[in-house]
């Protein structure tokens, strides 16, 4: 034993493994998936903090721009359909319904033109029934006041009306300006309807209960256009047949 383990042996295999373990500690052991200095690089990047409050860098604030509004683009391009449609080639009705239009956002050619219609059915029923309520809603106070006359003296004679509206095969807008805050339609309407006057014993005084007949009216709408009150108003009248 003396012979393989004497002291110099001892001491050097004693001093070998002192050695290797403190460059053990110094380098530490290597287990096959240590990273290289550019993989740690890439790593340090991907783990910088971020702004404050995740603010974008300047870079993307700078391209992150607002896109412009297309509201304004689209109603403008959707009022200039319409009201060429509605102006049938008429430069007056064109320029008057333009003039209304940049007035009043809320203005649409189109609406309007819907509306008229149905007011226009509303108010020849509405006279027809002597439905004075309906009218006053509906009219400028010296046309209610004509109407409203006209019905006074029907009813003196002790005359009805059987009136039946058939349908309005034909409506158009004839003129249209804007003097300063008021806005003025002028509708040209094409109605079929029936209607018979009667006396207070039920003798036809006027008209055929049996027969569809053609009426032409040339009426005039008006609204103040800074008015909160969306409504038009009929201001004047013109039998035309």
């Amino acid at each position: 034993m003396d012979e393989f383990f004497d002291i110099p042996t001892v001491l050097v295999i004693v001093v070998a493994i002192v050695v290797l373990f403190r460059l053990r500690s110094v380098l530490g052991t290597r287990t096959g998936n240590e990273r290289t200095p550019l993989q740690r690089a890439q790593q340090n990047q991907t783990q910088a903090p971020k702004p404050a409050n995740d603010e974008k860098p300047a870079a993307a604030r700078a391209t992150a721009l607002p896109s412009p509004p297309a509201d304004a683009e689209r109603r403008a391009l959707k009022m200039s359909t319409e009201i060429d449609q509605l102006s049938h080639g008429a430069e007056h009705v064109k320029s008057g319904l333009q003039a209304i239009v940049d007035a009043d956002p809320s203005f649409s050619p189109k609406a309007f033109l819907e509306g008229a219609k149905s007011a226009y059915e509303m108010i020849v029923t509405a006279f027809a029934t002597g439905d004075r309520k309906t009218l006053k809603n509906l009219l400028e106070k010296d046309v209610y006041d004509g109407f409203e006359q006209a019905i006074a003296a029907r009813e003196a004679k002790g005359h009805k009306i059987d009136f039946t509206f058939v349908g309005l095969p034909k409506s158009d807008i004839a003129a249209a300006e804007l003097d300063k805050r008021d806005a003025r339609i002028v509708m040209r309407f094409n109605a079929e309807v029936v209607q018979a006057t009667r006396d207070k014993d039920g003798g036809l005084v006027d008209g055929n209960a049996d027969q569809v007949q053609t009426i032409a009216d040339e009426w005039t709408f008006a609204r103040n256009v800074k008015s909160r009150d969306p409504n038009w108003k009929l201001v004047a009248t013109n039998q035309l047949s």
